[in-house]
């Protein structure tokens, strides 16, 4: 597995679900910190995910405890998209198996999901810009990672 997203529980579902589509697409895991602020077969979640969801592979995590011990048990590092960074994300070197966390579009992600960051990274924007959507985000650092690693899907359809 090149990278995988992660969610810190998502609150909102056209988002959570668009960003499962892009894990289908590009053949990466999605991992969901709960809980998340609406029912992961929400409406919104499927209309955004489409007939992907079917094909995306999302796993649940009861809590930020127990996605941790996941992590530990894979081994792999937590890289946290924050606003809070100072590192961009294009002057990051990603490596195989590294878990990108996105947190919440309301709140973020609580001091222990910083303290537990491998890396803090950000999307450098326009001046007076205060944040990208969780989605767009995840797509564009998911995108450098991928590029980085060699690690797009082979040729298949377009999107």
């Amino acid at each position: 597995m090149p990278i995988r997203l992660a969610l810190y529980q998502p609150d909102i579902a056209p988002n959570a679900g668009t960003l499962a589509r892009l894990c289908a697409c590009l053949a990466l895991e999605l991992h969901i910190v709960e809980p998340a602020g609406f029912p992961v077969g929400d409406a919104g979640f499927r209309r955004a995910g489409m007939d992907y969801l079917d094909r995306a592979a999302i796993r649940r995590h009861a809590s930020f405890a127990a996605f941790e011990a996941w992590r530990a048990q894979e081994g792999a590092r937590l890289i946290l998209a924050t606003t809070r960074a100072a590192a961009s994300y294009v002057d990051f070197r990603f490596a195989a198996g590294d878990v990108l966390l996105l947190g919440r579009e309301s709140a973020g992600v609580p001091e222990a999901a910083h303290a537990a960051a491998d890396a803090r990274l950000l999307i450098p924007l326009a001046a007076g810009a205060r944040s990208l959507n969780v989605a767009l985000a995840g797509a564009m650092i998911a995108g450098e990672a991928l590029r980085q690693l060699g690690a797009f899907p082979a040729a298949g359809t377009a999107a």
